[in-house]
């Protein structure tokens, strides 16, 4: 599966897109734990003091934020879905 991160998680990372192997009836939030474990200077970009994923942080699975999924961060993850973690980014 692979994982896109934009603006100031990206540097952090060092790359836009990561490959991770889940195994079968992982679900987002163990996608989230999975990538922090692999880059643990994600951790405190994406949780809050309690592990919990930042209101203001945002994961996209296929295009639609996790958290207005029925199962929100216990979805379970496909091995072809399209993941994408942003932090929220403002214009004008």
């Amino acid at each position: 599966m692979n994982v896109n991160f934009y603006a100031t998680l990206r540097p952090i990372v060092g790359q836009k897109t990561i490959s991770v192997d889940m195994p079968p009836g992982s679900t987002a939030r163990q996608l989230v734990d999975l990538v922090i474990h692999n880059y643990p200077a994600l951790r405190p970009e994406l949780l809050d003091e309690n592990d919990n994923f930042h209101s203001h942080m945002k994961l996209f699975i296929n295009g639609r934020e996790v958290v207005y999924l029925e199962d929100a961060f216990n979805t379970l993850m496909k091995t072809d879905d399209r993941v994408d973690i942003f932090p929220p980014v403002g214009g004008g």
